[in-house]
């Protein structure tokens, strides 16, 4: 058993964290494509989408692509290998009906509402989150998690996003809270943990992807392993 820490509020990302954007994705997907009657396989798109989207959402993190352009972009490159060619108003058309699907499916993590309830009656609980505003709240509220959290702040509510130091300390702000006493949970480790560390926080690393980290990080592969140190 590891040693519990002291700490007064534990901030969670959201997508890849809590919330299981994969599986959320892919169902929005499947309805976009029948929408648009676009022809691909779709195991052998996600095979091709994913590792785009990831490059795409790094460049978006440090401001080298636009919300515009990561939305188009990740779409055309992602087509371009299946010989698929869209006019951009045409790409703007399902990247809009991918984003407003995306909200209706709601699959949690495993553990994700036991560790809540678990974690709600010790410790204020917050959302930071780089996710696109409109579609962050309705997550939540969809997903039946918002009552949980005393606070959600979001990247486009602060203008800049994780591990830019002023979203945590906005964060730090709203939730009236030193960082000394407050906890980051994610899975990236670039946005969420060393964003987190810069500015003073404790840190748990979401490793659900099985990556090669340094032994000094506190890491779980599973939700409900967060019990461990809190």
């Amino acid at each position: 058993m590891n040693k519990k820490m002291t700490v007064t509020d534990v901030f969670f990302d959201l997508d890849h964290t809590l919330w299981d954007f994969d599986k959320n994705s892919m169902l929005a997907f499947k309805r976009v494509f029948k929408k648009f009657k676009i022809k691909i396989e779709f195991d052998a798109f996600l095979k091709v989408y994913e590792p785009i989207n990831i490059a795409y959402w790094k460049k978006y993190r440090e401001d080298k692509v636009s919300k515009e352009q990561l939305r188009r972009g990740r779409l055309k490159d992602s087509f371009k290998n299946f010989d698929i060619f869209c006019t951009t108003k045409k790409i703007d058309e399902i990247a809009d009906s991918y984003i407003h699907e995306l909200p209706f499916d709601n699959h949690l993590f495993d553990g994700a509402i036991e560790i809540l309830d678990y974690l709600f009656l010790k410790y204020k609980l917050h959302i930071i989150t780089n996710g696109f505003e409109e579609v962050q709240y309705k997550k939540l509220k969809n997903s039946g998690i918002v009552h949980y959290f005393s606070s959600v702040t979001t990247s486009e509510e602060v203008g800049v996003k994780k591990p830019n130091p002023k979203v945590f300390l906005t964060a730090l702000h709203k939730a009236n809270s030193k960082a000394a006493d407050c906890i980051m949970i994610g899975d990236s480790l670039e946005a969420d943990i060393l964003g987190a560390k810069n500015i003073g926080m404790h840190t748990i690393f979401y490793n659900y992807r099985n990556e090669i980290i340094s032994q000094k990080i506190k890491a779980i592969d599973s939700l409900l392993e967060i019990k461990n140190y809190l």
